[in-house]
This record gives structure tokens, sequence and C-alpha cells, in this order.
């Protein structure tokens, strides 16, 4: 992980002043929203993904840091409008915008923001990184559309969980390396390899997640249990309804369906899916995508970008929060 994390610390200044510019340019009555959502944190792993993708296959321009930050842009106004359609308290251990700025001023500051993402991109001047955009914007959408439709629905297949977490997770961070492969000016089979390469990432950095999701607040920062309370059939769930008899399984079903969890219900039933080891299990899952994101990397040019690359998968395998 050293190259990692050597080429993180790096990168992360430039990455941020691309995000502060970027936040300036807004209209002023949405900088400060955009300030607080860029300045709550993050592990910017999106743009760190454009631009490595990017040197990997030759640009070698400064300017390619305006274009990485427009998948972040993206990705904090989705959570923006996440946290009030959540009604949630606090993202990454601040005050949600929401409940500073108001519900209808974050929304239409998310939208501001993509917006701006989007006129980032077109000043590019290539149709190509437009359409790589649009087409993460809509995919994003769809994701979250599809979660929300699943929520408390305990019939919920694991077909469908895939489509949800690829919408809502996969495809931005697979159009993040697409864009860096879009800019470099590479041919059609790199652009469609360093795409598969983020999208297999991105599949397998959630499915982790959902695996996270159950682990104690102790080690994540984050209450434990939270997708029971919420309403997600995620796999290391799914795994937990499927030991039960068919007693148990029908009052999980019952207050899954009517949302009726208690955050000690919750609490207990994250211990259970600890000592079962569902969760391991689940990361294990995310191995298969992450074995079809080192074939798709195995396809693109060798240097120290693909090192780093290949390191990327394992942080996501490894992860611990």
């Amino acid at each position: 992980m050293l190259l990692l994390k050597a080429r993180l610390a790096l990168e992360l200044p430039p990455i941020n002043k691309a995000l502060s510019r970027a936040a300036e340019d807004l209209p002023h009555p949405v900088r400060p929203i955009a300030r607080h959502i860029f300045e709550a944190g993050g592990k910017r792993l999106r743009p760190l993904l454009t631009i490595l993708m990017a040197r990997l296959l030759g640009y070698d321009k400064k300017d390619i840091y305006d274009l990485a930050v427009t998948m972040e842009m993206l990705h904090a106004a989705t959570l923006l409008h996440d946290d009030v359609l959540d009604n949630a308290d606090t993202r990454r251990g601040k005050p949600a915008a929401h409940t500073i700025f108001n519900a209808t001023s974050t929304i239409l500051a998310g939208d501001a923001m993509l917006a701006h993402a989007n006129a980032l991109v077109a000043q590019c001047g290539d149709p190509r990184l437009c359409l790589c955009f649009s087409e993460a914007t809509s995919r994003t959408a769809a994701g979250e559309i599809l979660e929300i439709s699943a929520q408390h629905q305990v019939e919920t297949t694991a077909e469908e969980y895939e489509e949800i977490i690829r919408g809502k997770t996969a495809w931005l961070i697979r159009a993040s390396c697409q864009l860096g492969a879009l800019r470099a000016g590479a041919d059609d089979a790199l652009v469609e390899a360093a795409a598969a390469y983020g999208e297999n990432i991105g599949m397998a950095f959630q499915i982790v997640d959902d695996a996270l999701d159950f682990a104690p607040q102790s080690v994540t920062g984050k209450p434990s249990g939270g997708d029971v309370r919420e309403g997600k059939l995620t796999p290391p769930l799914r795994m937990y309804r499927d030991s039960l008899d068919d007693a148990a399984r029908a009052a999980f079903d019952q207050a899954f369906n009517d949302a009726s969890f208690t955050d000690g219900d919750a609490e207990r039933i994250a211990d259970s899916i600890r000592a079962a080891g569902f969760d391991q299990a689940t990361r294990m899952a995310a191995e298969g995508y992450l074995d079809k994101a080192r074939a798709a990397l195995a396809s693109l040019p060798s240097g120290p970008e693909q090192d780093i690359l290949q390191q990327m998968a394992d942080y996501v395998r490894d992860r611990k929060k």
C-alpha cells in the first residue's frame, strides 16, 4: 500500500486546490454549501483514479485536475441529495449540509454543482468526455432510484442488489477511470479496459462497504447495522436471513418490511452476522470483481501508475473503514 499512500499524498493538494477553484466559480449562494461538503473530507479516490489512468496512458498536462474533480463534484452532489432524502443529521462526523443551510437550498446547491461540473467537462472540447459524464450522472441517479424502491423489500433479489450497486457506486468509479483514458486520447480497447477496471473496483468497493456496515462502531466510527435500520437487503443481511429458521425468518421479514427494527435489534443482528462470519464471506464475494479488475488492468500499459492501480485493488479488499 506504500505506493498508493505516497501517490495520494502527492496528488491530494492539487486535487483539493481544484475543488476549491470549482467552489469559488459557483454562484455566490451555492459556495458555502459546496465548501461545507468538500471540507467534510473524503478519500478522493475518484479524482485520483482519473489522474492515475490519464498519466498511465501518457497524458501529462496539469489541466487533468480540473477534469478529475468533476467526478468528486458529482459524488458530492449525490451526497447532498441523499442526506436530505434520508434526513441524515451528520455526514463524515460533521453536521449534514441541510441541517445548516436548509433542505431546499441544499438540493439546489447539488443541482448547481452538477451543472458546473458538466461545464468543466465541456470546456475540454471532447464530446466523448461529455457523454461519459452525462451517462455517469444518469446511471448514478437510476441506481439511487432502484435503491429507494428496494428499501424494506425483503423480496429484493441478489440480481436486483447487483443492479443497484452498479448504478449507485460502480458506474461513477467506472466513469472516473474512463474520463482519464479518454483525456489521454487512448484507443477504444484501452478506454474499455480502463472502464472495466473502474466498474469492477466500484462493485467490490460497495460490497466491502456492505460488509463494513456490520463492523463494530469502535472500528469504523459509525453505528453498526445501519443497513438493518435503513431496510437494505445487502449480502451479509441476506445470508443472515437465510440462516434463520422459518419462524425467525417470518419475524425478520415482518420487521424488515415494516421498518420496525430498533437500534438494539440492529446491534444484535450485527453481532450475529460477525459471529457467523457473514461479513467475511461478503468480502470474499468482492474478490471475484477484484480479479476482473486486475485482468482489465493487465491489458493496460506498464508503468508506476500500473503498480498503484494494482495496490488500489488490494486497498479495496482490505479496507477497515
